[in-house]
């Protein structure tokens, strides 16, 4: 009797661990590939080397085109994260009708924390 009574409590315990396992499996993968994604930051400044709050960064998905767009907080900084290291993306700032050189956050720069300064120089097209 006292025999059956431990089956019965190992067996579904036993159930439960196999059954957690893909779970743990995926949390793993999942860390892995968060670990992996990049983040694009910077600040955005003026020619005369001035920050420039509240302007506007934009961050082009070269593969999907899609734009994601920043506004930077009060001393000129910007932060994009999250980013797939398998894809291309452009970058500028632009503030009232001046705007920075586009820039390009390649695909085969290893970085994982990239850090670019965006500088206004030029007027709108």
């Amino acid at each position: 009797m006292r025999l059956r009574s431990l089956a019965d409590f190992l067996l579904p315990l036993a159930l439960c661990l196999l059954a957690s396992l893909p779970a743990a499996a995926q949390t793993k993968d999942q860390k892995r590939a968060e670990a992996q994604l990049r983040a694009v930051h910077g600040s955005v400044l003026d020619k005369s080397g001035n920050a420039m709050a509240s302007s506007v960064v934009y961050l082009k998905n070269l593969k999907s085109q899609a734009v994601k767009t920043y506004i930077a907080d009060d001393t000129g900084h910007y932060r994009f994260s999250g980013l797939d290291p398998n894809v291309d993306y452009e970058i500028h700032a632009e503030h009232g009708d001046i705007t920075s050189p586009t820039r390009t956050v390649s695909s085969y720069d290893t970085r994982r924390d990239i850090e670019l300064t965006l500088k206004l120089s030029r007027k709108k097209d």
